[in-house]
């Protein structure tokens, strides 16, 4: 046609060089993601995160329930959320141990908890108004009795996993069989992943683990509902939020010390203390005292006396330094 222009060889292979390289960035193999087909049901990292906030506020409840059902100061911490084969889950429980299958209706499969025996025989022990001292090196299978004497145990901690993982979806955990070898346990194929918590569990002066094993394919189905709970989070709180919640910890208790920090000695130099020795506390009368809540500095304070009673005085808040949060 008159007026076309016709292109010289350098603009067409200039042309077609411009297209072998849009081609080559738009190749679908570079964006392409390594599969293992040995573990199809992997899920994905941000999951993965949110499974361990999850859990977080599990440890923090139990704490609490458990805390109140033993009478006794109990911690529990999350240490790690992974995902691995059910073989690899097996391998890393000890033997013998407290296991028990649990059924997540209305999901079809079994989740695995595990409890050391660190922790099973002081909590034994505690139940049966013992102190829970001297027996966390007990390593044996336990009894039939002692199984029905952790029924209580085991319904907190469900109750407990029922509420946190409320807030995704809603699951029914139950115990369908008992165990306590780990390699009896038949309720997965080797090869099928799991997402394995592992918790810290101190009773008393004994600490041990806690392990919950939960299919993948399980999580991976629910991965819609992980979203759409994460999606509605509110990073700020509102005035009624915030009044809830100063309202649900108003009858909680605080423990109150007040000390007199001060100097430090040797071991030896304690050793040599005899009758007659004066040591110097180097604390001028006009001093403020430490006062802490819970372990933690929080006011200054002076000492009074209330007739027969001792008491002290909050002068004003502990300032906090970035110096003080270093040590």
């Amino acid at each position: 046609m008159a007026g076309e222009r016709v292109l010289s060889q350098e603009e067409i292979d200039n042309a077609f060089r411009n297209l072998r390289e849009q081609a080559g960035d738009d190749d679908p193999g570079k964006r392409a993601q390594p599969y293992d087909f040995r573990r199809p049901d992997r899920i994905a990292k941000d999951q993965l995160r949110a499974i361990h906030i999850l859990h977080e506020n599990f440890a923090r409840t139990l704490a609490s329930s458990l805390s109140a059902y033993l009478r006794a100061y109990i911690a529990v911490n999350l240490v790690s959320v992974e995902q691995l084969s059910f073989m690899e889950f097996s391998q890393c429980l000890p033997s013998p141990s407290c296991l028990v299958s649990l059924g997540m209706k209305p999901y079809e499969g079994n989740a695995v908890l595990e409890i050391n025996n660190t922790l099973i025989f002081p909590i034994l022990e505690m139940l049966l108004g013992g102190t829970a001292k001297g027996t966390s090196r007990m390593n044996r299978e336990i009894t039939e009795i002692e199984q029905n004497i952790l029924e209580g145990l085991y319904r907190i901690i469900l109750h407990d996993l029922h509420v946190s993982w409320g807030a995704v979806v809603a699951l029914d955990f139950s115990i369908t069989g008992h165990e306590t070898e780990p390699q009896l346990l038949q309720i997965l194929a080797p090869n099928e992943a799991v997402v394995a918590i592992s918790m810290e569990v101190r009773v008393g002066e004994n600490s041990g683990m806690m392990n919950l094993g939960v299919p993948s394919i399980i999580v991976k189905m629910l991965r819609q509902k992980f979203d759409q709970q994460w999606s509605v989070r509110k990073t700020t709180s509102t005035a009624d939020e915030q009044a809830r919640m100063l309202r649900l910890i108003k009858p909680a208790s605080l423990l109150l010390d007040a000390r007199l920090q001060g100097p430090t000695l040797e071991v030896q130099q304690l050793l040599d203390l005899s009758e007659g020795d004066i040591l110097t506390f180097d604390y001028p009368v006009d001093r403020p005292i430490d006062l802490l809540v819970n372990n933690r500095r929080k006011y200054s304070a002076s000492l009074l006396t209330t007739g027969r009673m001792k008491g002290i005085r909050i002068e004003e808040p502990y300032e906090v330094t970035d110096q003080s949060l270093a040590s």
